[in-house]
């Protein structure tokens, strides 16, 4: 498809010193499109030549030239705007979602690199908690659409499933087993039994001390110890697992913490060797103090690890395994430090340049109830199958308000709440803090999941009440040069474009806002237009932008992990 950006970028670099793609980056799009399709800043080249933007600007004027492409060119206030073929534009547009369908937007820029995105990574033993749920909702969008620009993604499951809170789980186990119906209900038993004995920890440190020796034995192999790990490990896989298929997430990797254990000893000895590792009062550290990021602990002053120490792990691993060109960690904000650090040591374990440039945070806001920040410790989450189950019956009332009648409810109802949920956690830029609230949540008016969902069913329903989709050979393109439809023939046009910008900055909210843009732009070409038309050849015009607008919604829905309904 023409790229107008690189044709309006390659007439300016003719006519400056600049270089063609530091001018592409600096085009914009104006505020308005009545003032031009892009905008070329002219005060970028003030500074170099000397002068004003706008004599920069008038000058540069008489210079290029128009074309097929480039139709008109004018001046505003120091910018050079530049207005398009817009029968071009449209040809371009339909015929190329024509031929690719629900390939359309997708390239090979990633052919040949490997990105790992680790995402979810919940705790073993604990409920999973709406935290979670927008870590998995992130990572999992983030998956699929670099999967869908030709990267060689791998999914990662980094469970929770090593550390002192173990040490905690096995003792409470130990203590009050045969109190609790740890089998039939797991999480909830489990939550309960680690509350309980955190509390017990708070009045006696004896007992604390207790529960820090579970650990040590668990790392040295303790046949006891292990048999509870690995129960406790076993019961919460399947209990998170509902939830994964609820929202159709998958993984390529389920290794946690513990895989690493048997790890730990090389990144020690590596650290030793390049002479970093000091002891302090009996544990092992790395200072990082010159660099403004404290002190790393490798190993405590009993000898048991970190999760530092199991993440550095970890990155040797996914080094040798995959060679990877990126690492991403969905990860809350709250351990900023941590990757830092972790970063920061990793260079000393003698990892390719590329695989170290590659590690990068993909910090989130944390999710916090209106009353506060959840805590397990304090028995104060709110759950994600209870939450989605309501989000899913919540929908159906709504259906059986307004259409009683509507085949499959539970179906639709299904994919409605999920979809308010999952778009709740990726509309907003992901490193905001989220509040909690039930009536935001689910809220079916606005810039919502369900929004985008009506839109899509508006389409399906005007594509059904045609006899047949018009071949494209016979569209007049002439007639979609009004102001709506070029405005949704625009927002299609970037599609492609606003995925390259979700991985450059690893931020799906750019794809979710973008699917609020052009849901209702389609929605003002809808009511201004009359589609299903007397004049079959305007009606053609208009059902084949309409069917290209269902193509994209579904498919940019989809990245998302949104599955759209039929019906609405």
């Amino acid at each position: 498809m023409i790229d107008f950006k690189e044709i309006i970028a390659e007439k300016i670099a003719n006519q400056t010193e600049l270089n063609k793609e530091e001018i592409k980056q600096y085009i914009e799009l104006p505020p308005n499109t009545d003032l031009g399709d892009y905008a070329f800043p002219c005060f970028k080249l003030a500074k170099a030549l000397k002068k004003s933007p706008q004599m920069i600007a008038e000058e540069l004027k008489e210079k290029l030239t128009l074309d097929e492409n480039i139709t008109k060119i004018e001046i505003v206030g120091g910018y050079l705007n530049f207005f398009i073929n817009k029968v071009i534009l449209s040809k371009e547009v339909l015929e190329e979602i024509e031929n690719k369908e629900e390939n359309y937007g997708s390239n090979n820029s990633g052919e040949n690199k490997t990105v790992l995105v680790e995402y979810s990574s919940p705790n073993i033993a604990k409920p999973f908690h709406i935290g979670h749920l927008r870590n998995t909702v992130i990572g999992a969008s983030l998956y699929k659409i670099y999967k869908f620009l030709g990267y060689n993604t791998v999914g990662i499951n980094h469970l929770g499933d090593y550390g002192t809170q173990f040490g905690k789980m096995i003792e409470g186990y130990k203590r009050w087993e045969k109190e609790y119906d740890i089998e039939n209900n797991p999480i909830d038993e489990l939550t309960n039994i680690y509350v309980r004995i955190n509390n017990l920890c708070k009045e006696d440190e004896s007992v604390l001390e207790l529960c820090r020796d579970n650990f040590r034995k668990l790392e040295e192999g303790d046949e006891y110890c292990l048999e509870v790990w690995n129960k406790l490990k076993d019961l919460s896989l399947k209990e998170f697992q509902k939830t994964y298929d609820l929202l159709g997430v998958k993984f390529d990797s389920l290794k946690g913490e513990a895989f690493y254990s048997d790890k730990i000893d090389e990144v020690v000895d590596k650290l030793e060797e390049k002479g970093i590792l000091q002891d302090s009062e009996g544990a092992k550290i790395v200072d990082l103090e010159d660099k403004g990021l404290g002190v790393c602990i490798i190993k405590k002053s009993n000898g048991s690890t970190i999760y530092a120490t199991r993440d550095l792990a970890a990155i040797l691993y996914r080094v040798r395994t995959y060679n990877f060109d990126k690492c991403l960690y969905v990860v809350a904000y709250e351990q900023n430090l941590h990757f830092k650090q972790i970063f920061e040591v990793a260079k000393y374990l003698d990892i390719p340049e590329k695989c170290l440039n590659g590690l990068e945070h993909v910090s989130y806001g944390m999710v916090r109830l209106v009353t506060g920040k959840m805590s397990t410790r304090e028995g104060t989450v709110i759950k994600v199958n209870e939450l989605l189950e309501e989000a899913i019956e919540r929908a159906k009332k709504i259906i059986e308000e307004k259409n009683p009648e509507m085949e499959n409810k539970d179906e639709e109802a299904k994919k409605i709440g999920l979809g308010a949920v999952i778009f709740n956690n990726v509309s907003n830029t992901i490193i905001k803090d989220q509040v909690f609230d039930w009536n935001t949540v689910l809220n079916f008016n606005g810039e919502t999941g369900p929004y985008i969902q009506y839109i899509y069913v508006r389409t399906k329903s005007v594509l059904e009440k045609v006899d047949e989709i018009p071949n494209l050979k016979d569209i007049n393109y002439e007639l979609l040069q009004d102001k709506e439809s070029q405005k949704v023939i625009f927002n299609l046009y970037n599609f492609e474009n606003i995925l390259m910008q979700v991985v450059q900055k690893n931020e799906p909210s750019l794809l979710a806002r973008y699917l609020i843009t052009l849901s209702q732009n389609y929605s003002n070409f809808y009511n201004e237009n009359k589609i299903i038309d007397e004049n079959k050849e305007v009606q053609n015009a208009r059902i084949a932008l309409t069917k290209a607008v269902n193509i994209v919604l579904k498919q940019g829905a989809s990245l998302l992990g949104i599955e759209m309904p039929n019906k609405m």
